[in-house]
């Protein structure tokens, strides 16, 4: 029985790791579970500026999560196909285009 209560008790754990499904906001602890990070590294990226968050009333901070999934985004690093494909472009456009 005490293992069973055990289990039960892990299980519970979990699901309340990820209880930001379905929000469109979550707070510093779901965000840091979110990205799988810490929560004085979300913290210090804030402070930097380096993650989108808000700050309503100056206490609690919010992240949106469609926000937080661009700012991963916007951080690929291109692959070396990504590069190849890049440079044939570049070398088969046609003669006279000028990059605006």
């Amino acid at each position: 029985m005490d293992q069973l209560n055990q289990i039960l008790e892990r299980i519970e754990s979990l699901l309340s790791n990820h209880n930001y499904e379905g929000k469109d906001y979550i707070d510093v602890k779901e965000a840091a579970s979110y990205l799988n990070i810490s929560k004085s590294a979300i913290y210090k990226m804030t402070s930097n500026r380096q993650l989108p968050f808000y700050n309503p009333g100056g206490k609690k901070i919010y992240f949106k999560k469609s926000e937080l999934n661009h700012w991963i985004e916007s951080a690929k690093q291109g692959s070396i196909e990504d590069y190849a494909l890049e440079v044939d472009s570049y070398l088969n456009r046609p003669p006279g285009f000028k990059n605006v």
